[in-house]
Formats: C-alpha cells, sequence, structure tokens
C-alpha cells in the first residue's frame, strides 16, 4: 500500500512510518494539515492516517475539505480524544475509521489493510468463504459443508465481520465498534458469550475448527490450526 501519514509529532511520525515500512508499505509523512491535504489532492494514496489535533489546519477539517472536493480515499483519524461523542463527530467530518490514543500499532496495522480493501472489493462482495464454511450477505445464509446453520442476527454479523478479515487477528475492540456499535462496556463479556455460541454452531461437529482465540489479542476465522 501507499500510505499518507499527517502527523505533527515527529517522533510519533518517523515511529509509525518505520514501522509501517517493515510491514511493507509506502509512506508519505506531512507535518501539518495544510501539507496533508496538498500531499493527498496530489497523489494517489490507498489509505490516510490522520492525526485529528494539526497545527494550521485541524485533521477533521482536511478530511471534510477531502470529501468536499470529492476524493474518496479511505482516511484513519487518530486521536486522544476518544469518547463516542469525539468518534461520532470524526466519522462524520468523513472518516472511515477513528483510533483513540493510545493504540496498539498491531489494530493500526489491522484497521489500515481493512481500509485498503474496503474500496477495491468489499463493495462487490457478497459472499465470503473460509475452507468449507460460506456465509452469504444478501441471502442471509450461512452454511457448512452444504448444511444450512442458523444463526441470530448478532451472531450473523459477529461471524460476517470475522469471515471479512479472515486470517487476520480482529481484537475486542473492532468488535464493539464493528458490531455493537459501541453500545456495550469494553469490560463486558457479550463478546466472549457470543463468540462461545458461534462456535456451538460452527465448529461443533467438526474436524477442523474455524473460529480461533488468539491470547491476548483477540479473534480470528481461518482454516488450520491458529
Amino acid at each position: 500500500m501507499r500510505l499518507l501519514l499527517v502527523e505533527d509529532d515527529r517522533d510519533a511520525a518517523e515511529y509509525l512510518r518505520k514501522a509501517f515500512r517493515e510491514a511493507g508499505h509506502v509512506v508519505d509523512l506531512a507535518a501539518d494539515g495544510e501539507e496533508g491535504l496538498a500531499l493527498a489532492l496530489d497523489g494517489k494514496y490507498d489509505v490516510m492516517v490522520v492525526d485529528r489535533m494539526l497545527p494550521v489546519r485541524d485533521g477533521l477539517s482536511l478530511v471534510t475539505e477531502l470529501r468536499g472536493r470529492g476524493h474518496t480515499t479511505p482516511v484513519l483519524i487518530l486521536s486522544a480524544l476518544g469518547q463516542v461523542d469525539d468518534r461520532v463527530q470524526g466519522l462524520r467530518a468523513g472518516g472511515d475509521d477513528y483510533l483513540p490514543k493510545p493504540y496498539a500499532f498491531t489494530e493500526l496495522l489491522a484497521r489500515v489493510e481493512a481500509l485498503s480493501r474496503r474500496g477495491v472489493s468489499q463493495a462487490a462482495e457478497t459472499v465470503y468463504k473460509v475452507a468449507d464454511l460460506e456465509l452469504d450477505r444478501l441471502a442471509h445464509r450461512v452454511a457448512r459443508s452444504g448444511r444450512e446453520i442458523a444463526l441470530q442476527p448478532r451472531e450473523f454479523r459477529l461471524l460476517e465481520y470475522l469471515m471479512r478479515h479472515a486470517g487476520q487477528v480482529v481484537t475486542r475492540t473492532m468488535l464493539l465498534e464493528n458490531v455493537w456499535d459501541y453500545h456495550f462496556d469494553p469490560q463486558t463479556n457479550v463478546i466472549d458469550v457470543h463468540v462461545s455460541r458461534l462456535r456451538s454452531k460452527i465448529d461443533k461437529g467438526f474436524d477442523v475448527p474455524l473460529i480461533h482465540t488468539v491470547r491476548g489479542a483477540g479473534y480470528m476465522v481461518r482454516a488450520g490450526a491458529a
């Protein structure tokens, strides 16, 4: 991927550029909102990572200006402001995702890679497959080895999100924000309960489990051992 990182903290910017490069991505840096806007307008980027609090032009203003000019590049907003209202404000300004500080780089990377895929394949993709498990979004149908599996609406959304990110670690925060829409306290065990129920329906009776727990990180749908 080619990324644009707009971050005025030099140490943080250099750390993120190095980390993204080690993950195989090309990164351009901008130190303020005006420079970030100019680079975004001149270059073609797969994803932009924009700090909310920037000199000259703040991050939300930058994103709003881009959207007003018809630019659809996915944008992830970073901010120390992590309340629900702050996140909603960032998304309504035109951001595609919002990650509060402090954060783990592994989660930032997973979110950026997910955003990069959204524009190229997610819009048209209606069927997800992992091994012998298939989920049809339009028909609202799940089957494994040809055997249909009945899921509750929340279980279906949970499985859909996991399969959309097959082979990647999906954190509890990602699930809370994308499946539960911030409505639950992060300390609740609602995710564990639903994953357990989903496992009993998806994996029970089959030799190869597909839903895995990644200790200390989250969950993953993949074929084979975790």
